[in-house]
């Protein structure tokens, strides 16, 4: 049995792991609210546009995010934790130079869709690569803790960096919002330098990602269609609130993020310790009233206590449903599982940003949060199914043969 001292080093180094990714991930909660406003107040383009812009990252992240956990298998978890964060900073100077550029929109959000692509391959080697460094430093009976930590450094970032990069772009322009941006992942990659990895497994047999995928799916819809009420967040709360002329546009993703990282940091032991559907079905329900909330709001207080408790909701989710797929596979196949499991997130948020903002349009932002409230409904009916057929399983495995 490994004892508390020998099991500490590693407790140690995901702690210093998470710190790093924390700082690291400011480069993607920077621009979440600031592109938006960019696109649309300064460039002189509409919501569609606006969401595209934010969406574009998450879509690259998507169609990587199997290569990245390959690449994860094959290479190493530092690898690929180090290529993206550089791929964070190259991205976030290529939208520096659209902040250069905005005299002439379509050219500047032309250079700016390539920095938010080249930020999303960055994101499918960072989020791979942390998780999969995570677990191989405690083990996979503590990966729902590793998802937990994880989420709060993302989540926590997020809740600081909306602020953060409203208040860069109103004192330094949109160039110096990408300047911060670029400079935050370098400090990561100083940090990382001389920490030890974790073996690779570059000879072992793999089925096709296919494979994979057909076993995590229903998964990776549960998180999926949770991810549709922060995606709304992320991209529409701050322009929902200057559309009503109401004021602290920037605390929507602060509102969410400190019921994140609260839930997170209190209970991110309870996927390992009871399981991780319960958990889920529980989250769920909490992040429809949330959602629900924000779209019937009249007047901030309300909406902010609305994002507040879809990040109460939204916290445990992912690390709930990341436990049960860790379980799924065998250890070499973990960094490939956990790449197809998060690019169902990537497509919450790659398809909210376009389709809300077309919504937006049409049928003004308080809808944007209704769509959000339904998904989660959706993903709590998914939650129930795999709960009710895996207690069924479970009873099968233990029935007599007669």
């Amino acid at each position: 049995m490994t004892s508390s001292y020998e099991r500490q080093p590693g407790l140690a180094r995901l702690l210093l792991l998470t710190a790093i990714l924390f700082v690291g991930y400011l480069c993607v909660a920077i621009p979440l609210p600031s592109v938006p406003v960019y696109v649309t107040a300064t460039l002189g383009l509409d919501n569609a546009w606006a969401g595209l812009a934010v969406g574009v990252a998450f879509f690259a992240t998507i169609l990587t995010r199997g290569r990245a956990g390959a690449f994860t298998d094959h290479h190493g978890a530092k690898a690929a934790v180090w290529r993206g964060l550089s791929l964070y900073a190259a991205g976030s100077l290529i939208a520096l130079v659209a902040g250069a550029w905005s005299s002439q929109p379509w050219l500047a959000y032309g250079v700016l869709l390539l920095g938010r692509l080249v930020l999303g391959l960055g994101e499918s080697l960072v989020g791979v690569g942390v998780i999969s460094w995570g677990v191989g430093m405690v083990g996979p009976a503590q990966s729902g803790k590793v998802l937990a930590l994880v989420g709060a450094a993302i989540y926590g970032a997020l809740a600081i960096g909306g602020p953060i990069g409203l208040l860069v772009l109103d004192h330094a322009g949109f160039t110096g919002a990408m300047l911060l941006s670029a400079v935050l992942p370098c400090l990561g990659l100083i940090a990382i330098w001389r920490m030890h990895g974790i073996a690779p497994h570059p000879q072992a047999d793999r089925p096709p990602l296919s494979a994979v995928i057909r076993r995590i799916w229903m998964h990776g819809m549960v998180v999926c269609l949770q991810g549709i009420g922060f995606a709304a967040i992320g991209a529409f709360f701050a322009l929902y609130f200057m559309h009503r002329q109401w004021m602290h546009a920037g605390l929507g993703l602060t509102a969410f993020g400190t019921g994140f990282v609260l839930v997170r940091l209190c209970l991110g032991h309870l996927p390992d310790r009871i399981g991780g559907l319960p958990i889920a079905i529980g989250s769920l329900v909490v992040e429809a009233i949330g959602q629900a909330m924000i779209w019937s709001a009249h007047d901030p207080l309300l909406a902010l206590a609305g994002a507040f408790l879809t990040g109460l909701g939204c916290s445990m989710v992912f690390p709930a449903m990341g436990r049960e797929v860790v379980h799924l596979v065998q250890p070499h196949l973990r960094g490939t599982a956990l790449g197809a499991y998060s690019a169902f997130q990537d497509l919450a948020y790659g398809l909210t940003g376009p389709v809300a903002g077309l919504l937006a349009d049409r049928a003004g932002y308080d809808s944007v949060f209704l769509i959000g409230s339904a998904a989660a409904l959706a993903g709590l009916c998914m939650a129930i199914y795999l709960r009710f057929r895996a207690l069924a399983a479970a009873e099968a495995s233990t029935r007599p043969l007669v």
